[in-house]
């Protein structure tokens, strides 16, 4: 009797094993086609995205934060957005059968491709023990244009058949301005980012008023330093010791607003570079790094519309300046509103004043 009853239950159960089998290959077979999702952006260690032409950006992670193409500082903002979508994104939909041909047809002429690797580990007991590290290729895949909704984004995984409607819930817009191959949308804005305490020293030589180029030099943390005077090096002694400290506080954080490389011809950049500047901010850290901005005055018309009587008289930019960053790698556009509390002369900050 026993063995009848053992018998009914593997009959039953046997076969509801088998189903359960088969449907789970079948969702693990979804899962490699549409699983875009990275649950752990904290192990993302590199992101490559390239388009179809010769655009491309390796983002990498390093101990001083993301690095663009192994050397620019990257804009902190745009590498969370990315890796929040990674994170958040999912599926909305599967392509309709009578679109999908089209789609991946047009994937395979205007997709961008991203590359995503990640942190692993060879021995990992529990999430907890984890041993020899390596870098591994995570995911591979193609982002689209958008749908005709406007509410999603077309992706398909490296080597699947089938394309996917991809959304963030509860964000309306789509996807691909975010996986940007464009390496202008990555740099940093940031000119400086040092505190009181990374700076050696300062110099600002203003090249039509050299009475009023200075230099400062940190001598310790407790808010003794040197004052100079540029022109004949000589130290001054008497200055208004706020004024000079809010001075160097000011070069925590001071950006540009766009970089203009790519935006203007070269002839345009060697024409306002070999021009003289306006003035010339050195600024020397405490790792001996050099950072250096020459600012250039913005002209609001070309010099052969300005040879017109009409145009005279037109005044320059007064609300920006060209700028030549370090060696030229950039050349940008800066605010007055933004830089004018580190431009003041040497006479603001003397007693006489």
């Amino acid at each position: 009797m026993k063995n009848n009853k053992l018998i009914l239950l593997l009959l039953i159960l046997v076969p509801l094993a088998i189903w359960f089998l088969m449907q789970n290959d079948e969702g693990t077979l979804k899962e490699a086609e549409s699983g875009f999702a990275i649950s752990d952006t904290s192990a993302v260690s590199k992101i490559f995205i390239a388009d179809m032409n010769t655009n491309s950006v390796l983002l990498e992670r390093t101990s001083n934060g993301w690095l663009l193409n192994g050397k620019s500082k990257t804009n902190s903002k745009l590498i969370d957005m990315l890796l929040g979508t990674m994170q958040q994104i999912k599926v909305k939909s599967p392509v309709p059968i009578a679109a999908r041909n089209n789609v991946v047809k047009r994937l395979s002429s205007i997709g961008i491709k991203v590359e995503i690797y990640q942190i692993s580990y060879r021995i990992n007991l529990f999430d907890k023990y984890k041993f020899f590290p390596y870098e591994k290729l995570a995911k591979v895949y193609y982002v689209g244009d958008v749908t005709p909704d406007n509410l999603g984004t077309y992706m398909l995984m490296e080597d699947a058949t089938d394309p996917y409607v991809m959304h963030i819930p509860r964000f309306r817009g789509f996807l691909s301005p975010r996986y940007s191959p464009m390496p202008d949308d990555w740099i940093s804005h940031q000119v400086f980012n040092q505190s009181l305490t990374d700076i050696a020293s300062v110099s600002i030589e203003f090249l039509k008023e050299p009475e009023e180029s200075f230099k400062v030099d940190i001598i310790d943390s407790y808010g003794n330093y040197k004052l100079l005077k540029l022109r004949d090096k000589r130290e001054i002694s008497r200055f208004d010791t706020l004024k000079l400290l809010n001075f160097l506080t000011s070069f925590s954080d001071l950006r540009y607003e766009s970089r203009l490389n790519n935006i203007v011809s070269p002839v345009f950049i060697d024409s306002v570079i070999n021009s003289s500047p306006l003035f010339v901010i050195t600024l020397v850290d405490d790792k001996n790094d050099t950072t250096k901005v020459n600012g250039f005055v913005k002209k609001a018309l070309s010099e052969e519309v300005k040879k017109q009587a009409y145009f005279e008289f037109v005044p320059d930019d007064s609300d920006r300046f060209h700028a030549l960053i370090n060696k030229g790698d950039d050349f940008v556009l800066m605010q007055y509103y933004v830089f004018d509390k580190v431009l003041y002369p040497l006479s603001y900050y003397t007693d006489s004043n």
